[in-house]
């Protein structure tokens, strides 16, 4: 069961140094922006000299999951999690391009699958990426709007005649998860935690009151229409929203995000040991990870995992253009 379907890589349902933009070799187009929206991207408090680009969560106590929604999401569990740094926002396409200058790292969707499980047309470099639907079309099972794309990759998110020109500080996408660890060591850091991530995401919320938006989601009617009334079609720089009570930002909305947690589709799975490379029954074949946050594709007709509580599982082996990253650092006790 491999992706013909694109079942194993996109899950069911709906992420250093800074160099100069000339240095970054990135071109293409900008999402458009709504007159109605006023939003004030990229304007960061100076922070921990030690920890640049991120904040301090203190630790604490919780309830994790929910038990209203999503079987998935449950069942609710008190969660104890130490204090830790996280970036304020989401790896972004000019601190992934510093990376790559720094180490000449090849994204997974650069160099193709050696996977002989992967169909021999998607072991070829390339990624998944969303296609709308166009207005009037029946939209039969939500395949019909992801394609994998050869030529696909973080420096051309949605095939190779895109370029990244104007979304030099927008999340990378088309990073698969070797990718996003890949990242994190080399800037000494980790993949948050499901737990983490989720405890600091508590207070971050979706509204869209009077056109004031407090996260990149969809609006309009999904898969066919987005009204971009928050400002964006796609993603958005980081840091177009209000941070949440930590300073946070995006973690609800934007691009979903990777964590280090493999999934499984209930918190309390009790075959962990037998699957520690997780478990999914849409993709048994598969290792699957958690993602979280949702994405600018959640809508309120689809997905409405723009929840700090909401959790999905994600094929570790493919790059898309939904799924991005950001990471933390946990001092030792």
């Amino acid at each position: 069961m491999i992706v013909n379907k694109l079942t194993v890589f996109l899950g069911l349902a709906g992420l250093a140094a800074m160099f100069a933009v000339s240095s970054l070799g990135l071109s293409g187009s900008r999402a458009g922006r709504s007159e109605r929206v006023r939003l004030d991207c990229n304007d960061f408090p100076a922070g921990d000299p030690a920890h640049a680009g991120m904040v301090w969560v203190p630790g604490g106590r919780f309830r994790m999951g929910a038990d209203y929604a999503y079987a998935e999401e449950g069942p609710v569990q008190q969660q104890e999690v130490s204090g830790f740094w996280m970036a304020q926002h989401e790896v972004s396409n000019r601190q992934f391009a510093a990376f790559v200058t720094a180490t000449g790292y090849l994204t997974l969707a650069e160099r193709g699958s050696e996977d002989a499980n992967v169909p021999a047309a998607q072991r070829v470099p390339g990624a998944a990426v969303f296609v709308p639907l166009a207005q009037g079309r029946v939209p039969g099972p939500w395949e019909n709007w992801w394609h994998f794309v050869p030529g696909a990759n973080w420096r051309h998110p949605e095939g190779p005649d895109s370029k990244l020109l104007g979304r030099e500080d927008h999340p990378v996408v088309q990073v698969a998860y070797e990718d996003a660890l890949a990242y994190a060591a080399w800037a000494g850091h980790a993949l948050p935690t499901e737990a983490q991530f989720e405890y600091a995401a508590q207070s971050s919320a979706r509204k869209d009151d009077d056109g004031l938006f407090t996260a990149n989601t969809w609006q309009g009617l999904f898969p066919f229409q987005n009204d971009s009334r928050d400002g964006f079609t796609g993603t958005a720089p980081v840091g177009c929203y209000p941070p949440n009570a930590y300073g946070l930002y995006d973690l609800i909305g934007n691009v979903w995000e990777w964590t280090a947690s493999p999934y499984y589709d209930s918190h309390d799975f009790d075959e962990k040991d037998r699957y520690p490379q997780g478990f999914d029954p849409a993709q048994p074949d598969a290792a699957v990870a958690v993602i979280k946050g949702g994405s600018y594709l959640c809508a309120p007709n689809y997905c409405l995992r723009y929840r700090p509580q909401a959790r999905q599982g994600q094929s570790i082996g493919l790059g898309t253009s939904h799924v991005g990253f950001r990471t933390v650092v946990t001092p030792r006790r």
